[in-house]
């Protein structure tokens, strides 16, 4: 158990130099990446039992997709 006081602060710690640590640095590295965007989804904890890869997963889902296809071809 913490004792005392916790303060929480966004400045950087005095010990770390600043311009030591950005040295070597290289400005817009993974800008490419972050604009490209992320398409993470969270499957809850049941549905992941389902699945043993993200393979299956996908498969899975390409085979509903599917069947959504013909699905809406019988309903026209």
């Amino acid at each position: 158990m913490k004792t005392g006081t916790s303060r929480r602060s966004d400045d950087l710690l005095p010990e770390y130099d600043l311009l030591q640590l950005l040295r070597g640095g290289v400005r817009g590295k993974y800008a490419k990446r972050y604009h490209g965007g992320t398409n993470l989804i969270l499957l809850d904890p049941d549905v992941r039992k389902a699945f043993r890869s993200g393979k299956a997963v996908n498969d899975a889902l390409r085979l509903v997709i599917e069947l959504r296809k013909v699905g809406s071809t019988r309903q026209g």
